[in-house]
């Protein structure tokens, strides 16, 4: 005889059977007053569950360039940048800035997701050579090339676990293996999540590009697919530096997605249903600008959460006054980037 007992019938009680402490419902009166004290207790945990460090800026970094060319109408550069906290942290990237640059302009932290990591968004082919061309499917990918032929400078950061960042034992396996899962669980066992170490991460990147005089550090934005939206999103909600927030392929709600579809460790933040649903993490950006999108037929993100997710977000920028500054865009595709909309919308808010 066998018995059945489904474990994930238990987890969708134990879901239904919590309130998040900080819901945007639990906002009353919704007054500017009230939105204020709601939005800094919000930030103040969130920084908190995820492990963020809150001013980065306190170190010196230092900064080397490793390599520097000239490609089609931009310079790249590729930069490593080490933090003197003890940790033996080092930031690895690809700057890449428009040719013939006149005045500041707006930088974009770029952020891929599992894959080969930052080449993959650079048009950086497996053997070290840049791509004399892209497919269109390969171009939309590269979406750090796409923000410098609109104009802006683009810093490509490797995320902790992927590309140039990653164990030995995933760089033995191949190029699309990540130590995503094994990076994740360390942090865990550490009472921190890898999402507060890749936030730390693009918060001195951030610091970085402030030393550059290339770039106007009043209009710095982050984009991300996947998991780099994860980091792209969670960044935005923590960093007030970041003015614009483009986040593809992640926002949902936690239960409809992460919590019911099977996914990386690096998803997972202990504690934070207690506080808030992915939604209401909107509100951390607000009034800043806000850019979700997500393919129709994603199969991780599914379609019906990320519109109700957008619904209670477009409410919560309503409460802020800052309708015009929350957009979305829904395409027909599965879990990719896309941009279109995103890109008009980047042009709009920088």
């Amino acid at each position: 005889m066998t018995y059945e007992f489904d474990t994930a019938q238990y987890a969708k009680h134990r879901f239904s059977a919590t309130h998040p402490l900080l819901s945007f419902d639990t906002v009353q009166p919704v007054n500017k007053k009230a939105l204020t004290k709601w939005q800094l207790q919000l930030r103040r945990d969130v920084a908190r569950l995820i492990g963020a460090i809150n001013s980065p800026s306190r170190y010196e970094l230092t900064i080397t360039t490793l390599d520097s060319v000239s490609l089609d109408g931009y310079q790249r550069e590729t930069i490593s940048i080490s933090v003197p906290d003890s940790s033996g942290l080092t930031l690895f990237g690809y700057l890449l800035i428009p040719n013939e640059v006149q005045r500041p302009v707006p930088a974009v932290i770029c952020l891929p997701g599992h894959g080969r990591g930052a080449d993959s968004i650079v048009g950086i082919a497996e053997d070290g050579n840049q791509r004399p061309t892209s497919s269109p499917a390969e171009y939309q990918m590269d979406f750090a090339l796409q923000c410098v032929s609109h104009g802006y400078a683009a810093f490509a950061l490797e995320q902790l676990g992927f590309g140039h960042r990653r164990d030995a034992q995933a760089r033995s396996i191949g190029p699309d293996c990540s130590s995503c899962s094994r990076d994740s669980t360390a942090a865990l066992m550490l009472g921190e999540t890898i999402t507060g170490w890749r936030v730390r991460d693009a918060m001195f990147a951030i610091d970085y590009l402030q030393t550059r005089p290339e770039v106007d550090v009043s209009r710095i934005a982050t984009m991300g697919i996947s998991g780099g939206g994860l980091t792209s999103f969670f960044t935005a909600c923590v960093d007030e530096r970041v003015k614009c927030c483009v986040v593809s392929g992640y926002f949902n709600t936690f239960q409809d997605s992460v919590l019911s579809i099977n996914h990386c460790v690096d998803n997972y933040i202990p504690g934070m249903l207690n506080y808030a649903e992915m939604p209401d993490l909107a509100g951390l950006c607000a009034p800043r600008a806000l850019f979700v999108e997500s393919g129709a037929a994603d199969p991780i993100f599914p379609l019906p959460a990320f519109q109700r997710a957008v619904v209670k977000a477009e409410q919560i920028y309503g409460a802020f006054g800052a309708s015009q500054q929350f957009s979305h865009e829904v395409f027909d595709a599965g879990h990719v980037f896309h941009g279109i909309g995103a890109f008009d919308f980047m042009q709009s808010k920088l």
